[in-house]
C-alpha cells in the first residue's frame, strides 16, 4: 500500500442533540448530530419534529389563515362531449 494515501482512523465521539453520546470509529475526531438510535422516531414510536430553523412554525403561521380553501373550490366544470351526428 502506498503511505500517506489513507486518512488517519481514529476513535470518535459522537453527541447528538438530545443529550446521548456514543464512541466509534472514523476520520474524524468528533462528530454532532441531530437525530441518534434513541430519539428517532422508528426506533422510539413516538412522532418527533426536528426543526432547527422554524420553518414548521413559519410555514404554520403562513397557512394558518387559509384553511382548507382548497377543499371549499367547487370542481371545474367538465366541457361536455359534443354529440357525434349521424350521417
Amino acid at each position: 500500500m502506498k503511505e500517506k494515501t489513507h486518512p488517519k482512523y481514529v476513535e470518535t465521539k459522537v453527541t447528538c442533540g438530545c443529550g446521548n453520546s456514543f464512541t466509534t470509529r472514523s476520520t474524524q475526531k468528533e462528530l454532532k448530530v441531530d437525530i441518534c438510535n434513541v430519539c428517532h422516531p422508528f426506533y422510539t414510536g413516538k412522532l418527533k419534529y426536528v426543526d432547527t430553523a422554524g420553518r414548521i412554525e413559519k410555514f404554520q403561521k403562513k397557512f394558518a389563515a387559509a384553511g382548507y380553501a382548497s377543499l371549499n373550490l367547487g370542481k371545474k366544470q367538465s366541457a361536455e362531449p359534443a354529440e357525434a351526428t349521424e350521417a
